[in-house]
């Protein structure tokens, strides 16, 4: 199965070169921007093709690694050329293969493929891919297919609803960008402290990533610790006395989130006073 790609960002990159690395006849990359083409052809040891229809026509199964905004009209452009029996995917974590609009009518199958990793770098994340789970959804004549391309590279995939694309992306959007503006936020509270913005980041390093482990091994129930599963309403207020803004308001939210999380590890507790001093951000 020959394997093309339109566009050459970080994602186009690193999957190419990951199916490369393991046996995939990757084929080469077509660009509006043909130096990136060609970077990325150099990279994964592939061609560049300076003609878009050349890529369709070559390629069995295609990946449009483009930005979501541009997935529809690179679609609208491949879809008047001959796609009978291909595989058209793109790798977008919110949206579905839905956005193949009349894909029966060419007889082609669609496919969202979706690395659940943030991929950071062109020339590194490819590294990464192995270690993240791939979700899959879209035509079931062909779904097979597409999941053995990557479990055939030691990859875990999941095959997935259309449905519920959108709430599986919140999810990933939630334990990986929503952290960083959580730690960011935790930053500037150190650094109203007197830190310095290494200093802060140093701090906090050992606390960020021994959660994350415990988390990890444990599951979040078990390594829940702190004020609110201690039932410390004291501590709690003077926190929100000491916060204002946004941070604030983080902090209001993601408390009582925890505190459900808390009266289901301690059911014998009574967590009365910790929910009316939390019925501000209700």
């Amino acid at each position: 199965m020959k394997i093309g790609f339109i566009g050459a960002g970080k994602v186009g990159f690193s999957i190419g070169k990951m199916l490369a690395d393991h046996g995939k006849d990757v084929i080469g990359y077509y660009s509006r921007n043909p130096i990136s083409a060609e970077k990325a052809a150099e990279f994964t040891k592939t061609m560049q093709y300076l003609e878009l229809e050349k890529l369709v026509k070559d390629s069995d199964i295609l990946f449009l690694t483009v930005p979501d905004d541009a997935i529809e009209t690179v679609w609208q452009q491949i879809k008047q050329y001959p796609l009978a029996n291909k595989m058209i995917c793109h790798c977008s974590g919110s949206l579905s293969s839905t956005i193949f609009s009349d894909i029966e009518k060419t007889k082609a199958y669609g496919y969202s493929i979706h690395p659940l990793l943030a991929v950071s770098d062109r020339y590194k994340s490819y590294q990464e891919i192995p270690k993240a789970l791939f979700t899959i959804e879209g035509s079931k004549e062909k779904i097979q297919e597409a999941k053995k391309l990557f479990k055939d590279c030691g990859i875990k995939v999941e095959i997935i609803d259309q449905k519920v694309k959108t709430r599986y992306h919140a999810a990933a959007v939630m334990s990986s960008n929503l952290i960083v503006g959580l730690i960011d936020a935790a930053q500037e509270e150190l650094k109203k402290c007197g830190f310095s913005d290494e200093g802060a980041k140093m701090a906090l390093a050992p606390l960020i990533k021994g959660n994350v482990e415990n988390v990890l091994k444990k599951g979040t129930k078990e390594s829940l610790t702190g004020p609110i599963e201690r039932n410390d309403v004291g501590t709690i207020k003077k926190h929100l006395e000491t916060l204002d803004g946004i941070n604030k308001i983080v902090y209001e939210i993601l408390s009582s989130r925890t505190l459900e999380l808390a009266e289901v590890k301690n059911q014998n507790c009574n967590y009365s006073q910790m929910e009316k001093i939390l019925n501000l951000c209700n």
